[in-house]
């Protein structure tokens, strides 16, 4: 018996698809959308084309062009007008976050995701509350302890305005046990949290920090993301956030770390996240600028392999685009 042609018989127009493993849809994907409430028009993001910064005023209407493509869910970063310390601005009940939250979910139907971070909100741009020898290189930059209560105030303030989901991003110890005690606490039980569970201190963040404005002023957050070196620690950081109650598991980014997206995916049962970060996406905007690359088809293909890895839910620049794209 000749077995040659065996593999190729399921590949031939007709068969393909009924026999393809993985899909993508857009209800596997998540939009991000900036709202800047320093501006009254939208700005575009020079390092992420097609994304702009939208004011508070445009915030239903930029939703609506995520919703007509068929894509269901948003996650919302923002802006504030002022920076301090603290990052106060990151938990006030007229904040860009939370004003934007009560008008979408006013006049839409998204499902509304917030960011629960303080590197937008502070003028040094870590993401907590500095310990004191922090901006002489003097040992850890962030004070984890004491950032947590800021967290806590932020989830309930986003819950307060609107938000179905929070997802606290800012890597720090016990943060997923604190906001989940203070929602219960506050009478929010029903709002799921979607931890950055493993998230890596990564070179491919460079366009976000422009879009959102969250770089840090001095040194690095080392300290407190996870070294990329790092595989089974993952694992352990993982396991901390579901035993603190975590709903959905997020690992950011994607692609460099599909071998910790299928872990995850291998060792719990939560839904999966995974971020397809803004790096991601310019470097190929940059390759397909220069016609190296097809820029639908390698978007597609990127997705794709996010999915095959095991990700349930993917959060990512290329939502809309795909989103339109797919049959």
């Amino acid at each position: 018996m000749d077995l040659t042609n065996r593999p190729r018989r399921l590949r031939g127009d007709g068969v393909r698809g009924l026999v393809s493993e993985t899909s993508l849809a857009p209800s596997d994907l998540i939009a991000p959308v900036f709202v800047d409430a320093t501006t009254d028009e939208r700005v575009p993001i020079e390092s992420m084309p097609g994304h702009e910064r939208v004011p508070v005023d445009e915030a239903v209407a930029r939703v609506e062009e995520v919703l007509e493509t068929g894509v269901e869910a948003v996650m919302l970063f923002g802006i504030p007008t002022e920076k301090d310390a603290e990052g106060s601005r990151a938990w006030a009940v007229d904040g860009v976050v939370q004003e934007a939250t009560r008008r979408i979910k006013s006049e839409t139907d998204a499902y509304v995701i917030t960011d629960v971070c303080m590197c937008e909100y502070t003028e040094h741009g870590h993401c907590g509350l500095l310990t004191e020898g922090a901006r002489e290189g003097d040992g850890l930059t962030v004070d984890n302890d004491a950032t947590l209560p800021a967290l806590e105030r932020t989830a309930v303030s986003h819950a307060r305005a609107g938000a179905d989901m929070v997802a606290p991003s800012g890597m720090m110890d016990g943060m997923v046990e604190a906001i989940r005690e203070a929602l219960d606490d506050d009478g929010h039980s029903e709002v799921p949290i979607m931890s950055y569970a493993a998230k890596y201190e990564s070179a491919f963040y460079g366009p976000f920090r422009d879009a959102a404005d969250g770089a840090p002023s001095f040194g690095d957050r080392r300290h407190y993301q996870m070294d990329p070196a790092n595989r089974r620690e993952a694992m352990r950081e993982v396991a901390l956030d579901v035993e603190q109650g975590a709903d959905v598991l997020m690992v950011k980014p994607a692609l460099p770390y599909l071998d910790i997206v299928a872990d995850v995916r291998r060792e719990f049962d939560h839904p999966v996240a995974a971020y397809n970060v803004s790096g991601e996406y310019a470097m190929l905007h940059a390759a397909a600028e220069k016609g190296w690359l097809d820029l639908e088809s390698v978007a597609h293909e990127s997705l794709l392999s996010i999915k095959r890895a095991g990700a349930d839910l993917i959060l990512t620049y290329f939502a809309e685009d795909v989103a339109r794209s797919l049959p």
